[in-house]
Parts: C-alpha cells; structure tokens; sequence
C-alpha cells in the first residue's frame, strides 16, 4: 500500500508496501529517500498537481515511478519507469534501469527484467547487484527449485485485513506488529501500529490475541520485536519519540531508533533509547543473538554502502555497547538490506532486493561461521513481491515470516513455514501450451499442491513455456496448477513414486477464458483485466491498455450473444463537475476502440461516473493513501444482457 498525504510524519508502517513520512503542521516536503521499504510511508503526489509545481515531463516521471517504487506499487511503477525511458534512457541514472528492472521481475516480466538488468550492468559494471546478476545467469531456477523444502500456510486466524508483520518468538508467543487498530485513532487519520501477541503451540499453530503491553504501544509507531532469552528484556523500533512529542530532523522527519525495556514484574519498564541512534537517520528492527551479546540491525546511517545496510554492535556485560559495524559486502549491497534475523547457529537471515531475487524484498541466510555467499531460500517462501521478516524456532525447523503476496487476507499478511521432513524429491519438467493455437505461454504460473491442496511449490514458465518444479517424491497424488491471465486454470494429474526422481515432458494446457457469465458480472474480474490506463488527466487510451482491452474484443467475439457496459470511474481528487466529464470521455474512448476492432456498436455501451461511486471512504476531503484511491479509478465492464 502507498499512502498519499500532504504532510510530512515519519511512520513505521508496513503495507503494499511502503511507508510514509508526514510531518503534522509541516508542508515542506522531505526530499530524502526511504531507509527502508516498510519504514515509511510516501506521499504520492498526482500528476496534475506536479504539472501545476512547474515541473517537467521526466521529472514527474522519474517522482511518480520512484514513490510508486518506494511504496511497492510496481504496477504502476512500471508504468513511470517506462515512459521515463521512452524518452532517453541514456541521460537518467543508472539506478531507473535497476528500478524499472526489479519492478518488472516484481510483476514476473522476468525476461524483459533481464534485458535491462543487462544494459544496467553495461553502465555499471562495478555495482555489486550487476555484477551478482551476471555472475549467475541460471538464478531463477535456483530460486524457484531452492536446495530447501518448506510448506507455508497463511496464519489466517491471526492476520487482519490491515497490515501484519514482523514476528517473534516471547515466553511461548508469537509477538508481531499490526496496524490493525486504524479505526480506533483519534489523534490522527493516519495509520500507526501496535504489538500484539498470539498464543502459540508446540505445533505452531495460533491461539487468542492480545495486545503486548499498554507501556510499550504508545502514540508513536512500534514494531520489530526481539527479546532476550530469559524474556527479560526487549529491543524494538519506534519512531524517535520521547515526553510525549516526535522528534524531527531538519526535514521534519521523526527518524526510526531501537528502544530497549527491562521487565519490570510483570509488566515493562519505560523504554530507552540506545545511544548509537541518531535524529539525522533512522536504526531498525533488531535481532538480538541468544547469548545476549550481540545486536543486528538496520540502517541508513553514513558510510553505508546502499540504501539501507544490515550492522552488528556488541552488548557489553553492564549493559553498554560497542561501536556499531557493518556488515559488509558478504551481506550489503547498493541496494536495501533489512530486516535481520540471527539465528542460535548464527546464521543471519535478511531481507534485499540488491542480491538476484523473484522481485520486490526476498529472504537470504547467510552462515557467518563459513562466510559463504548469501543463499536465497527460494519459493514457496519468496516470491514475486514482498517477502521479509523471518524469525525461526531454535531448530530452524519451524518460522514465520511476512508477505504482501496475493491472495493474502491484508495488505501484509504473516505465513507460518516448516522445513519439509522428506529427503527425496522428484522434478518435473514440462511446457505451458494455449489449449487451441499450440502456442508456448510464458509468465504462466504453475503450482503443485498436494491432495489436501496444500501449495508445496511455485515456479513461473520462461519466455518458452518451460518450467521445472520440485515436489516430495512419495507415493501419492499430485496436482500441477496452470496460471495465466486471459485464461482458464489448467490443470494436471498425477502420481508419483519414491523411486522416480525425473518426471519429463509434462503438458499444462491452458484454454482462453470464455466462461459462462451471468448478468452483472463484471469482465475486469472474469477475465482477471489490469488496470486500464489513461495517460493522467487524459480521455486518451495509453497504449500499455491495448492488450486488456484486446482481451475484451476476444471474448466478446467468442460470445456473440452477451452485451457490456462500459463503466469509467474516477477518485474523488479534481473537481466533481470535471471528473464526470473526464469519466465520460474515458468510457467513449473505451466504447471507440472495441468497436473499432469489429464488435458491433449495438452490442456496448458506455458512462462515466466521476466520483459518485466510490468503493472506499476516500470521499473529497477525506486523507487516503494512493492503494486507497486506485480502487476508487477503475473501468467496469458488466454484462447487461445476454
């Protein structure tokens, strides 16, 4: 989630992801950077409002395609990264091509993502994120066939439909951060968070929740528990806050700190600020070793070496600290390191997108013992989007970790994992096929799941249709799942043996989506459309649109005997009177281009609606973020007759 205010106040505020900085009171606008990818949230301004500032057509590009970048709205950061580099990608940074690359591989464009990865490594051979991506062509089938097995399952007991995250283990509970209590703010509209706790079983499984502590949930944001071994003593991030009030750098930013309490009875002693904190940059999310002795934690501190870097600081025997080190070039990378997590065999677990990854944040784990590169753990535990904060039990067995992946219950959702107990594994190759042309289908996304439908992998097909996948070789039924937007799910049976370790040759077939629908369905959902575009402030069709609204023409062709309403709605942001007019005019263009390619003008029709069917709160005055007014700017295409 991106939110979008006018002012400036750091919050600690994971969603789709980013976080924000607002400032109450502060209109000047803090042009620094993120730290960290959940730390704040962005202020995403609109393009009408950057063209009013006097800004230019690549400087509004580059702005919207990095607060879109930086709030893990990739979509539509694809979209600015693009037209940016339409126009010449040889005069922007460097840094565009790497953030238009992840971007893509975050929306499983994977090949294109390559290619410019490829001319971003040309420009800067010596970045540590170009040089590990060359270094390893073959790395998306590492990542989707990981050495390590794991089952995942999303804690849907505990998860709310607001933002869930970083996990740790406290006297037998899970404590994790949530911005779950949004509705019951008063002193201010914006999101903020608290720690809650869930009892949990020696299986794993979630019980009752409660809030962690009324001392330590305070007006400020907390997040990013970690406690000591005897549970005596507690590290976490809020914002920099002490009497009562927020304390700012000179761009009116409340900075992260890590806190420490001592416990204090029953309850926790007030909180104290560690002294390598600072109010000019941020420190977060601590991860403390189990002998007590050492601290792991991120920042943006000066003389790092990327956006956000993962350090170590040494806790003395009265309590004090050494100096704070970093990690260096076996962890960090120009990119965001975050999210720390050591573990009793000091392995270090982490968060980037500067090592070659699925898309958005994947999890590593390093042996800081050996020294050996960082090893990504793999799907089903990274994915396309966000994956971070992982915490493990002493056996690394059983964990927990993070993810704004669909199909979640919230914007971050926390997913339970355990290590597969099977040593044997058989790999199935095969090909992805359009059922009717024998086409190849790339970025098809195919799953295996178990007879109970429990999801054990996930890969996605090649610019080919290929794809390997890896499944627990035992005597039992499988099922391999294909998909792919425009098309029907296909899917594929079978069985396998503990003794047959190659399965060659498989075949998904997938048919174009032509199901049945009833009146008042709507296509956008039938036919799992992205968003249509409008160049912003335009009735003109981008051109990026072409291709989903070619799959309206299709179906529509393949139906004859349906009609469809065209829809076109607005946010509530401009003038009433204008966004009805713009909505209509959007609809019109929508209803031309159909008909332009063969469907006959009786068969639809077209309205615009402006803001007078808004699917959310964010009415005209109303503070939303930018997720929150992309639901609102939406095209409809309901069937009306049939």
């Amino acid at each position: 989630m991106s939110i979008k205010p006018t002012y400036l106040l750091v919050l600690l505020f994971l969603s789709t992801w980013g976080s924000s900085c607002f400032s109450q009171g502060k209109k000047k606008k803090a042009e620094a950077d993120n730290f960290d990818h959940y730390a704040y949230m962005q202020d995403i301004e609109s393009y009408p409002s950057l063209l009013e500032k006097g800004y230019d057509e690549t400087t509004i590009h580059k702005k919207l395609g990095n607060a879109n970048y930086h709030s893990a709205n990739y979509d539509v950061a694809t979209f600015w990264y693009e037209k940016l580099l339409e126009n010449d990608e040889v005069a922007v940074s460097p840094d565009y091509l790497y953030r238009y690359a992840l971007a893509l591989k975050s929306i499983k464009r994977y090949d294109e993502s390559n290619l410019w990865m490829e001319k971003f490594q040309k420009i800067k051979n010596n970045d540590t994120r170009a040089n590990l991506f060359t270094s390893n062509p073959d790395y998306l089938k590492e990542i989707q066939i990981p050495k390590e097995q794991y089952i995942i399952e999303n804690l849907s007991d505990i998860n709310s439909p607001e933002s869930d995250f970083a996990p740790s283990y406290f006297a037998g509970n899970l404590v994790f951060t949530t911005s779950r209590d949004l509705d019951l703010q008063k002193y201010s509209k914006l999101p903020y968070l608290n720690l809650y706790q869930s009892e949990i079983s020696e299986e794993g499984k979630t019980g009752k929740l409660s809030l962690l502590s009324e001392i330590l949930n305070s007006k400020a944001n907390e997040s990013s528990t970690s406690f000591s071994k005897d549970g005596e003593t507690v590290y976490f991030t809020r914002n920099n806050f002490s009497k009562k009030s927020f304390k700012r750098d000179k761009n009116g930013i409340s900075r992260l700190k890590i806190y420490r309490a001592f416990k204090n009875g029953d309850s926790w002693g007030e909180p104290e600020d560690l002294p390598f904190n600072d109010t000019n940059y941020s420190v977060a999310h601590p991860s403390l070793s189990s002998d007590g002795t050492k601290l792991y934690f991120a920042s943006d501190m000066p003389g790092g070496k990327g956006a956000s870097d993962i350090y170590v600081v040494t806790v003395l025997s009265d309590g004090t600290f050494g100096e704070p080190v970093n990690m260096g070039a076996l962890v960090n990378t120009e990119g965001k390191e975050t999210f720390p997590f050591i573990a009793n065999s000091d392995i270090l677990y982490f968060a980037s997108n500067g090592h070659p990854g699925l898309g958005g944040l994947d999890i590593f784990k390093v042996d800081l013992n050996k020294e050996n590169k960082p090893t990504n753990l793999g799907s089903p535990i990274n994915s396309s989007d966000d994956d971070f904060s992982l915490v493990t039990d002493a056996s690394e067995e059983i964990g927990y970790f993070a993810s704004n992946r669909k199909g979640g219950k919230g914007s971050d959702d926390i997913y339970g994992l355990k290590r597969s107990d099977s040593d044997c594994f058989t790999f199935i190759e095969g090909n992805a096929y359009d059922k009717d042309s024998e086409k190849p289908l790339a970025e098809t996304i195919v799953e295996a799941l178990d007879y109970d439908g429990q999801k054990l992998a996930e890969t996605v097909t090649a610019s080919d249709g290929s794809y390997t996948i890896r499944i627990p070789c035992q005597e039992k039924q499988y099922q391999l799942s294909g998909k792919k937007e425009g098309y029907e799910v296909g899917t594929l049976y079978m069985l396998t043996t503990s003794d047959k370790k190659q399965i060659k040759d498989t075949r998904l077939e997938l048919e174009q989506s032509t199901k049945v629908v009833d009146v008042g369905s709507d296509l956008v959902k039938v036919l799992k459309l992205t968003p249509i575009y409008f160049d912003l402030n335009s009735s003109y069709i981008n051109k990026s649109a072409y291709p989903e609204l070619n799959k309206v023409v299709d179906y529509m062709s393949k139906r004859p005997d349906i009609k469809i309403a065209v829809g076109s709605h607005t946010d509530s942001r401009e003038g009433d009177q204008y966004n009805v007019w713009l909505s209509r005019r959007r609809a019109m263009r929508t209803v031309q281009y159909i008909t332009s390619k063969g469907i006959d003008p009786s068969r639809i029709s077209g309205k615009g609606y402006g803001e007078t069917q808004l699917l959310n709160r964010c009415a005209n005055g109303v503070r939303c973020s930018e997720s929150e007014h992309q639901l609102n700017r939406r095209s409809e295409f309901i069937v009306i007759e049939k």
